[in-house]
């Protein structure tokens, strides 16, 4: 059992986007397909995800909304976190209400506040004007003209940011719609220094996203008993290790799961965890990719999620 704790930010114009700590249970991509994200619980989740999107790796809401947000809604947002071979995008969950799940995204990924603090953005500070859905893409209009320039991001950074705005985007559409940009409603050439072209599409999966990331338990959950743990991978024959430490770094329970799939894109796992043996206090879930290397090839990518046992 685990149960996330929540908070609550102002975002656009009054609307209220709510970060909230969400036990999920599934997988990721666009909306919900099999592989990519998708919600199952109290929390309504999209359906339909042509992108990869697995219904059964969206978090599942176990606390009532706050008063500002009623009738929330679950909205993939992805950030930026280390990894062996340097920076990669990991994806959290959120709570959208008092504003359009689109606009709420986009403003999440610009405002760069995760909850696990191991992620960042790299956009710069502001928001889009405007975030809206057409019939074959996703429209993104700049109000700030510095945004079409790369600035302090170098073109790797760039690029990185483009695909984390994209996924987003995308995973909250539930379709691999082309992201547009305009200025002013015109169109815009460049984005981050990045030129649009004809619209920007998602990169393929183990070119920029973690190869290992944790969907539950979220960071900051309170667990007891038995929890179940979830998240997407790509790992050596699909096998993702997993330990829990407590609050010295100290090793006191490890497993493994076996995720769905490996090789061609990140695919869902899931594992019960036990911790009905131990005391209550504060410990890191870590999940892994397996390193048959033993780390000559940088080791392995991993996830890790503070929580408390109580």
């Amino acid at each position: 059992m685990s149960t996330p704790l929540r908070r609550t930010a102002a975002v656009l114009a009054g609307a209220t986007l709510t970060l909230g700590l969400l036990a999920a249970c599934g997988d990721d991509d666009p909306r919900p397909t099999a592989g990519d994200p998708a919600t199952t619980g109290t929390t309504t989740a999209p359906t339909g995800a042509t992108d990869g999107t697995d219904a059964t790796d969206a978090p599942t809401d176990s606390g009532s909304a706050t008063p500002e947000s009623p009738d929330p809604e679950v909205i993939p947002v992805y950030y930026v976190g280390d990894a062996p071979r340097g920076d990669v995008l990991f994806r959290e969950f959120s709570q959208a209400s008092g504003v359009a799940p689109l606009v709420a995204a986009a403003a999440a990924v610009t405002a760069g506040d995760p909850i696990d603090p191991d992620y960042r953005t790299l956009w710069p500070g502001g928001r889009f004007a405007g975030v809206e859905q057409t019939s074959d893409a996703i429209v993104v209009d700049v109000a700030d003209r510095t945004w079409l320039q790369r600035g302090r991001l170098d073109r790797a950074q760039a690029r990185l940011a483009i695909q984390q705005l994209v996924y987003t985007l995308q995973g909250v559409a539930g379709e691999r719609l082309p992201v547009r940009v305009t200025l002013d409603g015109a169109p815009a050439t460049t984005l981050l220094g990045v030129p649009v072209r004809t619209g920007f599409t998602a990169a393929p999966e183990l070119d920029v996203l973690a190869l290992v990331n944790i969907t539950e338990p979220a960071e900051g959950s309170a667990v007891s008993g038995t929890f179940t743990a979830t998240g997407r991978a790509s790992s050596f024959e699909a096998t993702v290790p997993w330990v829990l430490e407590n609050a010295a770094g100290k090793e006191v329970l490890r497993g493994f799961s076996n995720a769905e799939g490996w090789v061609d894109k990140l695919y869902p796992w899931e594992t019960s965890v036990d911790v009905s043996a131990l005391k209550p206090g504060r410990y890191t879930f870590v999940a892994r990719t397996d390193d048959p290397s033993n780390g000559e090839g940088g080791g392995p990518t991993e996830d890790t999620k503070r929580i408390t046992i109580e």
